[in-house]
């Protein structure tokens, strides 16, 4: 079947075309112009159609968290999420005893396995965010499960996985980190540095070992002194190196999330969501990875500590909330859809509107309200 999503401003994100029809066959957008013809037609008049969104760290929603998940509860996460854009994600992680990061993995890859085209957004993978990371910076994980980076211990992981981990976080500072990143590039895995002291230096080491990405900048990370910049300054100082921001503008200041989007530009920014099992879920408590957090005006916090615990954020306030900064609508896009999936290796096939790519699409009203969400040409979520 030939599928025309019809008459709406298509943002690539590299160009706006303007009013234009895009092709649909297989899942694959064929065409983009003008006055195509097909088997079936959505209608995009006044609306905005752009790329559909990436969120590469992301850790539950609707009550459902990764770590602990089955994965029914994963693919049911699938469906509810289009109705914020989102067209695919990295299912991640906290830090857990052994056995049971085992059992998540092992839960995800039958739910990436058995997921049915079109019938929610694509689980593209597992992001071990824990546990390989810095006690003294563990913010809403326990970290009595951290542990030196291990590579027989990811190679457990990635087995248990059938090879969906896509991404792991490290603090580079911890004994065996040069040798763990090299070895999880090789297996193809995204690197990012997160929860980490580390140093300028350490975090530079990193980078030349194989560390592409920065986990929730800022956050969690040694703080900034002119003496001794930390690795949040050395990633940021990195052209090779994208950068994962929480735009919910509580994690980071405003000025802060337009310096880092500044400094990075829309082919560097990541906008991720980190959200948490309470997300789309009214105020109340709630557990992530077995911690006791509670959600008051939509911030989550960990009840033993008080430290951010993730977010409630979905994506289409994430790029709501970009261009309120004064970005424009074009690389909120980017730093949502193009950009995410070019830091997990992805980039050729999702994040842009081409003859080519997954047809994986957002459509957007003017106050840039999800109104349609389609994956591999089918709707998946509709007002």
């Amino acid at each position: 079947m030939r599928v025309i999503v019809r008459g709406g401003r298509v943002l690539t994100p590299f160009l706006d075309l303007g009013e234009k029809d895009i092709a649909i066959e297989s899942g694959v957008i064929r065409d983009v112009g003008s006055n195509l013809t097909g088997d079936k037609t959505v209608d995009a008049s006044g609306l905005t159609v752009a790329p559909g969104f990436v969120d590469t760290h992301f850790h539950g929603y609707g009550g459902v968290d990764f770590t602990l998940a089955s994965s029914g509860d994963a693919l049911r996460v699938a469906q509810e999420v289009t109705r914020h854009g989102v067209t695919g994600f990295l299912a991640s992680l906290v830090a857990a005893p052994h056995e049971v990061l085992l059992k998540a993995s092992s839960e995800l890859a039958v739910a990436i396995e058995r997921q049915e085209p079109g019938s929610g957004a694509r689980i593209l993978g597992i992001h071990l965010e824990g546990p390989y990371l810095n006690p003294q910076m563990r913010g809403a994980m326990d970290p009595r499960f951290f542990r030196e980076p291990s590579t027989a211990e990811l190679s457990e992981y990635y087995r248990a996985s059938r090879g969906h981990i896509k991404q792991v976080t490290v603090a580079p500072e911890l004994p065996g980190s040069t040798e763990f990143i090299r070895r999880a590039v090789e297996m193809g895995i995204t690197v990012g540095l997160g929860h980490t002291d580390a140093t300028y230096e350490d975090a530079v080491r990193a980078v030349l070992a194989g560390a592409s990405k920065a986990n929730h900048i800022f956050n969690q990370m040694r703080h900034f002194h002119h003496r001794e910049p930390g690795v949040a300054f050395a990633l940021l100082e990195q052209p090779n190196v994208f950068i994962e921001m929480i735009a919910d503008l509580i994690h980071l200041h405003p000025a802060t999330t337009r310096l880092v989007a500044r400094v990075a530009g829309p082919g560097r920014t990541v906008l991720i969501t980190d959200a948490v099992a309470a997300t789309g879920l009214p105020d109340g408590e709630y557990t992530l990875g077995g911690l006791k957090i509670v959600v008051r005006g939509g911030v989550s916090r960990l009840a033993e500590t008080g430290a951010l615990a993730g977010s409630t954020l979905t994506m289409d306030r994430a790029v709501a909330n970009i261009v309120k900064l004064g970005f424009s609508l074009a690389d909120a896009v980017r730093m949502a859809s193009t950009t995410p999936a070019l830091s997990i290796g992805l980039g050729g096939k999702l994040g842009v509107i081409a003859p080519g790519y997954l047809a994986d699409l957002v459509l957007l009203d003017e106050k840039l309200r999800v109104v349609k969400t389609i994956v591999g040409g089918v709707e998946v979520y509709g007002e």
